[in-house]
């Protein structure tokens, strides 16, 4: 063989090395730049991290305690459920007003049923769960069919729902001894476990489960890789073979469900079933703000569930920290706000580095 023809000769003489683009040195900050990017709970992990550091040294045993830090559990287990709903939303660069009305509404089925129609409590709860993915069924298909803009379909969604929340349950409240007495399976995530002097509620464990179980199926599974590429680009999601239509009705009835979840959840918490519970009105507003506050983007493709929780805690660790303290509740709303103001600056400061 001549030795113009001596590939493998040749091949091995070449160089090893893969193809590789010079990286600028920014130093330290642009590691941590890079490092925020990477990892979009970061922000509100240190945030959290640093306002338990805060208030324990400030209010000492009597905050940082295991049956207080539980306690903040205990306050945001519903906040904390809706949140990880409205962040799948957001993440596919769509927002949902009407999820505490959901919440609400699916409480109110499964109390109903329950004692209007002598339903037993296991069957009317899962009336509820199949009546809130119902509706999140509705908006999909409003969003992804009809191709409405989000805002307006759930803001739109909200109104109904809550208008039949009040014509079904003709404003009628179930009280809490009458479920105990004659239904306590809608009262069964209230329950508690002592543990360490730590107090934790099915609720609360319900929530973990969920958050878990999502942050796990959006990092490892086809379809959370579907989702975020629908919120980044959707076009481009279609022409790489992402089913846009599928992901999306798969979302908003997903996020339906979780909603039914938390209106279960409510039920635990106050122990009545009330049409008028606050949840229907602010719900939305304080799940926005935990899915904001835990870095998750408004223009979609990019945060965790994690991030929302961490949102969630966030709040109740300023909510409890600030009543303990004595201080006015309008200080609660005023460092909310910061916040709020504050996780969007990071973000916009964070989406640079892909520039």
């Amino acid at each position: 063989m001549s030795t113009s023809e001596d590939f493998e000769g040749a091949a091995k003489q070449a160089a090893q090395g893969v193809a590789e683009f010079d990286q600028e040195e920014r130093g330290w900050i642009g590691r941590f730049h890079n490092a925020l990017h990477a990892t979009p709970a970061l922000v509100p992990l240190i945030v959290l991290v640093a306002a338990i550091a805060l208030f324990g040294l400030a209010l000492g045993s009597k905050f940082f305690s295991p049956f207080a830090l539980t306690l903040i559990l205990q306050q945001v287990q519903i906040v904390g459920v809706l949140a990880a709903a409205q962040a799948l939303i957001i993440l596919t660069a769509g927002i949902d007003l009407s999820v505490g009305a959901i919440a609400v509404l699916s409480s109110v089925v499964m109390g109903q049923f329950t004692f209007r129609y002598g339903i037993p409590p296991f069957l009317s709860v899962i009336i509820g769960l199949a009546v809130g993915t119902a509706i999140g069924a509705m908006n999909g298909w409003l969003v992804s069919r009809v191709r409405l803009p989000p805002f307006i379909v759930t803001l739109g969604m909200w109104q109904i729902v809550l208008a039949v929340n009040y014509l079904y349950s003709a404003n009628e409240t179930i009280r809490s001894q009458d479920i105990e007495a004659d239904a306590p399976f809608l009262q069964f995530l209230g329950n508690k476990l002592q543990f360490a002097g730590a107090t934790f509620t099915f609720g609360v464990i319900l929530m973990l489960v969920l958050v878990f179980v999502l942050a796990y199926a959006l990092r490892s599974t086809p379809w959370g890789r579907h989702v975020y590429a629908v919120g980044d680009d959707p076009e481009a999601a279609e022409l790489a073979g992402v089913h846009v239509h599928r992901t999306l009705m798969s979302v908003y009835m997903l996020v339906g469900f979780i909603c039914a979840l938390a209106g279960w959840v409510m039920i635990g918490r106050f122990g009545s079933v009330s049409p008028s519970a606050s949840t229907g009105v602010i719900g939305n507003i304080q799940a926005i703000t935990a899915v904001v506050i835990g870095g998750i983007s408004l223009f979609g493709g990019r945060g965790s569930i994690m991030g929302a929780f961490f949102g969630a805690l966030i709040v109740g660790v300023f909510e409890l920290g600030l009543r303990m303290a004595g201080a006015d509740p309008q200080w609660t709303f005023l460092l909310i706000g910061v916040l709020i103001i504050a996780a969007v600056t990071v973000d916009q400061w964070i989406r640079k580095v892909a520039a």
